[in-house]
């Protein structure tokens, strides 16, 4: 039987982006997104209000990078989300962490985390169910440290992911089963 709860929070996994982009003075603003989807191949949409500081610089810089936090940040990843752009504008500073300008958009990629799409803004869809910033990944950056061979090998990867029903973070990295294939069977 089940049981009715209190949330409408409810997608597990969600997953724990962090959204990079230079201030106005050029400093380096990033911050914690939980609501983000790919809506395309190569677009990205992040449910963000104009409010948080991020969605300023995206519009002026029209461009934002995306990385995945992983379990040895979780700490950063955290303070990035709890901390607005806003009110600490050397919140970057503050996480010790480093990022180099992109080679192809206006906006920085963070060393130390082994994922960054790197994307051009095409708009803000501010209505009641439009879905915030959307974006076009126009290059993706891995760390050779998650790599097998060509590819991402997601258990090297530790990705975390945000539980919205207790507020925890998750390590996301044990292959349970092969798309497209397991199901064959049931056909």
């Amino acid at each position: 039987m089940k049981k009715k709860i209190k949330t409408t929070e409810a997608i597990f996994p969600m997953p724990v982006l962090l959204i990079a982009t230079y201030n106005e003075d050029g400093s380096v603003n990033v911050m914690n997104a939980a609501w983000g989807m790919m809506i395309n191949r190569d677009v990205i949409a992040l449910n963000l209000t104009e409010t948080h500081k991020t969605v300023e610089n995206i519009k002026a810089r029209k461009a934002f990078t995306v990385s995945i936090a992983d379990a040895s940040h979780v700490k950063e990843a955290d303070y990035f989300g709890m901390v607005s752009g806003n009110h600490e504008p050397q919140k970057f500073a503050k996480s010790g962490l480093t990022a180099v300008h992109s080679e192809i958009v206006d906006a920085p990629v963070i060393e130390e985390l082994p994922i960054c799409m790197e994307c051009e803004f095409i708009e803000y869809q501010g209505d009641t169910y439009g879905c915030g910033v959307v974006g076009k990944i126009v290059e993706v950056l891995a760390s050779e440290e998650v790599m097998s061979g060509d590819n991402v090998d997601i258990s090297l990867l530790n990705a975390i992911a945000f539980d919205p029903y207790t507020h925890g973070y998750y390590k996301v990295s044990e292959r349970v089963g092969n798309a497209f294939h397991d199901g064959l069977g049931l056909k």
